[in-house]
């Protein structure tokens, strides 16, 4: 089969590697779609590596058809169309999933669609409800709001019953985050974003889901009520900060930082079973549903990194491994 490998120089190579091997447990999925996430952009660059045992290969979902099952593989069967969260090896005509990993492609969705649902609808859901413990009716803070994330998040958190105040660039991604139910919308690179909500409904906030980093900190403790919850998913604007822990013990707030990627697979499909436990009604319904900027051939990764990497986008991008057709 074929992979994008990536060279000494940073450069991807769509050649020759080895099919997988299948442990108990495993599928192999022959690969229709797989979808950017700034962590292929980082680990091209040597600065993410890829976590003990994972795949070298770029790709952190996929979507596709099951070709091989290993032994003690009772749930799925060759030809079952299905979309899953990798570790890596998402950029290849092939990729070994373990089967509880797996989620049934829905009903008159394109694999394009498929691809961009695990990865950006896992952060989204882990973060702001298992780690935040969002109630109904409270106030979170999306940065990125037009990104993977942030437009899978306004999604979650409005069908929750809580409301949402996004950032980002552009007053065309503010619209996308509007007709998505963001309650409040505001242009960081023009506006305050503490004072807006200071002076807005809101007041204060409940819930921030930070790319950013150490720039924000301080206005989050301004901004956040209290028993706020900080939860820091990215670092974007840099890594280190001054915190005022008079402010973060005044207000009881709770910061947590989060990743994804370097979990264990136990935690990975408890992930899985509560977003579908609690979510995929909506997702089968169309209710929910994630957004696709653009729809790249595999052989232009390279223009599709560099729309990424100058933040063009609003929602996700997708490869296309193989051509598209309705699973």
């Amino acid at each position: 089969m074929r992979a994008m490998v990536t060279q000494e120089d940073g450069s991807l190579l769509w050649q020759e590697v080895a099919v997988p091997s299948l442990e108990r447990g495993d599928v192999l999925v022959e690969t229709y779609a797989t979808a950017l996430n700034r962590a292929d952009l980082a680990q091209r660059r040597g600065l993410y590596p890829p976590p003990s045992g994972a795949s070298e290969v770029l790709g952190l979902e996929v979507a596709g058809v099951v070709s091989k099952v290993g032994w003690e593989v009772d749930n799925w069967h060759v030809g079952d169309a299905v979309c899953a969260l990798l570790p890596g090896g998402g950029y290849a005509e092939a990729v070994v999933v373990p089967q509880d990993l797996l989620m049934p492609v829905p009903l008159g969705w394109t694999f394009a669609q498929a691809a961009a649902l695990p990865e950006v609808f896992y952060t989204a859901f882990l973060n702001v409800f298992l780690e935040a413990h969002l109630d109904k009716g409270e106030w979170v803070l999306i940065h990125g709001g037009a990104s993977g994330v942030g437009t899978a998040a306004i999604q979650l958190v409005k069908h929750a019953g809580s409301n949402v105040v996004v950032t980002a660039s552009s007053e065309e991604k503010l619209a996308m985050c509007r007709n998505l139910g963001a309650d409040i919308t505001i242009n960081y690179q023009e506006q305050d974003f503490a004072k807006v909500i200071g002076d807005s409904e809101a007041g204060g906030i409940d819930v921030a889901l930070d790319i950013v980093g150490a720039p924000y900190l301080a206005q989050h403790l301004e901004v956040l009520n209290t028993n706020g919850r900080l939860v820091v998913i990215a670092t974007l604007g840099g890594k280190q900060a001054e915190l005022d822990l008079r402010a973060l013990m005044g207000k009881r707030i709770a910061i947590k930082g989060s990743t994804l990627r370097s979990r264990p697979l136990h935690e990975k499909v408890h992930i899985k079973e509560q977003f579908m436990k609690r979510f995929w009604r909506l997702i089968e319904q169309g209710a929910i549903h994630p957004v696709i900027d653009s729809i790249y051939p595999i052989a232009d990764v390279d223009a599709a990194h560099e729309h990424m990497r100058q933040n063009r986008n609003i929602g996700k991008i997708v490869l296309q491994v193989r051509e598209e057709a309705q699973p």
